[in-house]
């Protein structure tokens, strides 16, 4: 009985650490990729279109692990790179092309063979990511292809920098000048239609969506300011 209660615990512990290894490997090899393939929020697609074997390794690797919801960090860096890179995939399939909205049901149609699942991109950020952990920064990490989103980044989102990488991110976009459009004179402020698509996002407990962008910004937004939206950029976001 000993024996094989052994057993079973030796098997159980081998499973974890193949299990720890395989996702150690996907951080880093997404991290690499993304180093080599972004630049400055912009993707090189048509590098990508010529040889796809090191983005298709890499998304077949995901099928060999398994993340659960109450792993919150890993679960959440693990599939907002899983989106981040089939974006990338599904636009290098179609390339060239001018915009995600070009192709015909990119967000909600095709699926991926990902993760250990068949999915959707519109699967992912609604029912694994905002469903699961209610974190409005999911907005400002999920990257869409289109100019109006805020910019993929040059690194992996890790379990260990995650909360960093979120707030960064959040920040950056936030304080920047072109995603957060202030008219001191006028008093008026424009913002991306992000916050108009998700609202209930950014107003839980009864803030409104100026008290949620005020949280991050440097300079404050007076609350008398007028607030209105301006047009989504789905131009894609490549590097020419």
């Amino acid at each position: 009985m000993k024996i094989k209660s052994s057993f079973i615990l030796l098997s159980f512990l081998l499973s974890f650490s193949i299990q720890a290894q395989s996702l150690d490997k996907f951080f880093s090899s997404t991290d690499a990729f993304f180093s080599e393939y972004v630049s400055e929020g912009r993707v090189n697609y048509k590098k990508l279109k010529s040889n796809t074997s090191e983005l298709d390794a890499l998304l077949e690797m995901t099928n060999t692990i398994s993340v659960s919801t109450s792993e919150a960090k890993q679960f959440q860096a693990f599939w907002i790179n899983i989106y981040n890179l089939n974006v990338i995939k599904g636009i290098v399939s179609h390339y060239p092309t001018k915009s995600p909205l070009d192709i015909a049901g990119f967000f909600d149609k095709t699926k991926y063979s990902v993760g250990g699942k068949k999915i959707t991109l519109n699967d992912i950020e609604h029912k694994l990511l905002r469903a699961n952990f209610k974190d409005p920064r999911f907005h400002f990490v999920l990257v869409c292809a289109g100019l109006g989103c805020p910019p993929i980044i040059t690194e992996a989102y890790t379990p260990d920098k995650l909360e960093n990488q979120l707030s960064r991110q959040t920040k950056l976009a936030i304080n920047d000048s072109n995603f957060i459009r202030v008219d001191k004179k006028k008093k008026k402020v424009e913002i991306s239609e992000i916050f108009k698509w998700y609202t209930e996002d950014f107003t839980t407990n009864g803030k409104s969506l100026l008290d949620y962008i005020n949280q991050y910004r440097t300079t404050k937004i007076s609350d008398k300011f007028k607030v209105s939206y301006y047009v989504y950029n789905w131009n894609l976001n490549e590097i020419k």
